[in-house]
Formats: structure tokens, sequence, C-alpha cells
């Protein structure tokens, strides 16, 4: 009786094994759309008041959380029963991630120039600036779910072999590691500058390490701030080009002399451009028809 029980015991810890292993290796094949992510989600996250920013940052966090628990089951559910339909997903919320990606760039050029200074009051600026963060969470936890579902999808591939119950545990624990690396490296980014100021503090009026460092990292984060705008949008456009690029056998043959990141970036433009162009008439169509 007493080694069944330990046999039993080995068993598991034979299966823990295998678990964590084919966790590790899902996880590589995860990190280039980790990468992705931790850019788009860094440049989502940053534009708060310096008060607000790990409020927002969780409540994006607990949003990403949420996605995997709605993501998990149906990806499961899709891959025993409609593996068809794992691709439209795909496919969709990277038209989507392409979309975004464009008209970020759109914006760009159009509003280049300096816009003229508008006196606003007070009570108006704090609601405007409200609503502004609420869009921007709604926003990064929308963006999320599309990557959260291509994070969930290529572990799931890694893994496709294995019994049901091993899928679970292995693609639920990149996920939630996914989750975790993600929004605690962001959450680092975002405040820099906080931990800048404590070093140049503790350092007091005199010459020290820790005072070259806090400086560094409090002239450092704008810099940074600024990069991931462009990053994250870059990083759209190769996520949604990719997915398009690999699920469509059109794409996957355009411009095949060129590298491969490069052919994504530009289908993932092309796509957006035609999305941008396509939203904006049905816009103006609905807009038409409710006057």
């Amino acid at each position: 009786m007493a080694s069944g029980f330990f046999a039993l015991f080995d068993d598991i810890a034979v299966l823990m094994d295998d678990v964590v292993a084919m966790s590790k290796i899902s996880t590589k094949k995860t990190a280039g759309i980790l990468g992705d992510d931790l850019a788009v989600n860094a440049e989502k996250a940053t534009g708060f008041v310096s008060a607000r920013e790990l409020p927002v940052l969780w409540e994006i966090t607990k949003g990403s959380f949420l996605n995997k628990v709605i993501i998990l089951p149906v990806a499961f559910l899709l891959s025993a029963f409609l593996p068809w339909a794992i691709t439209l997903v795909l496919i969709l919320g990277a038209v989507y991630l392409a979309y975004e990606g464009a008209e970020k760039i759109i914006d760009y050029v159009v509003s280049n120039k300096p816009a003229p200074v508008k006196v606003i009051d007070k009570a108006i600026s704090k609601e405007l600036i409200l609503e502004n963060e609420k869009a921007k969470i709604k926003s990064a936890i929308l963006t999320d779910f599309i990557l959260s579902v291509e994070i969930v999808i290529i572990a799931l591939g890694t893994v496709l072999d294995r019994p049901l119950y091993f899928q679970v545990m292995v693609v639920s624990i990149v996920a939630m590691v996914a989750t975790v690396g993600v929004y605690g490296t962001v959450a680092l980014i975002v405040r820099m500058d906080d931990f800048g100021y404590r070093l140049i503090k503790m350092s007091g009026n005199k010459k020290s390490i820790s005072k070259f460092v806090g400086n560094l990292l409090i002239k450092a984060l704008p810099k940074i701030v600024k990069s991931l705008s462009l990053i994250g949008t870059i990083a759209l456009l190769l996520v949604s080009g990719g997915i398009i690029t690999h699920n469509i056998k059109g794409f996957h043959d355009f411009l095949e002399i060129m590298p491969s990141f490069l052919r994504d970036f530009l289908v993932g433009l092309l796509v957006g451009l035609i999305a941008v162009v396509v939203f904006k008439v049905f816009k103006a169509i609905f807009a038409k028809r409710n006057k």
C-alpha cells in the first residue's frame, strides 16, 4: 500500500517535470510575440499622471488575467472541435492590430504640426483626463486580448500531440507567466523615475554611484517612453503581418526575396491602411444615414 502511494507521488513528480520542461519550450516559442507584447503594452501603459500609473497598470493587468480566463477554455474547445476557427480568429485579430498600427502612423503624419494652445477649465480638464484614462485602459485590454490569443495558440501548438490535461497545464502556465512577466516589466519601466529619485535622495549631496544611477534613470525614462511609442507601433504591424503571412498563402508568397521581418511589416502596414480606409468609409456612410 505504501509503495503504491509513493509510486503515485513519483508519477506526479515525473509529470510535473515534463510539464515544466514543455512550458520552457513553449515560452521560448512565444518569446518573439512576448517581446512585441511587452513593447505594445508598455506604450499603452505610459502617458498617465505619475500617481495614476500603477493603479492604471493594475487595471490593465486584471483585464489581461480575465482575457486569459476567457481565451484558454475557448482555445482548447476550438482546438478539439473547430480547429479552422482558430485561424479565422487569428486573422481577424491581426487585421485589428494592423488597423491600430496604421492609424497611429496616420495620426502622427497628420498631427505632426504643433496644435494650437487652448485654455480649458480645470474641472473639464480633469473629466477629460479620466475619460482618456478609461479609453486607454479599454484599448490596452483589447490589444492584450488579441496578443494573448496569439501567445496561447503558439503555446498550444507545441503540445497538440499531448493529452488534454497536459495541454491545459502547459498552456495555462505559459499564459500566466506571460502576463506576470510582461506587466511586471512594464511596472518597472513606468516607475524608473521614482526609483531614480530615491537613489538620489539616499546619496544626499555627496557624489556616489547611486546618485549617478538615479540621474541616469530619470534622464533615460522620457527617452524610453518616447521610443516605446515607435517600438509599439512597429510591433503591432510586425505581429499582424506575421500572423497574416503565416496563415494566408497569397501573403506568404508576397515579396519572398525580402527578409521576413520587412515583409511582415509591409504586409501589416498594407492591411492596416486598407482597414483604416474601409473603416472611415463605413463610418462616413453611417454618419450620413443618421443625419
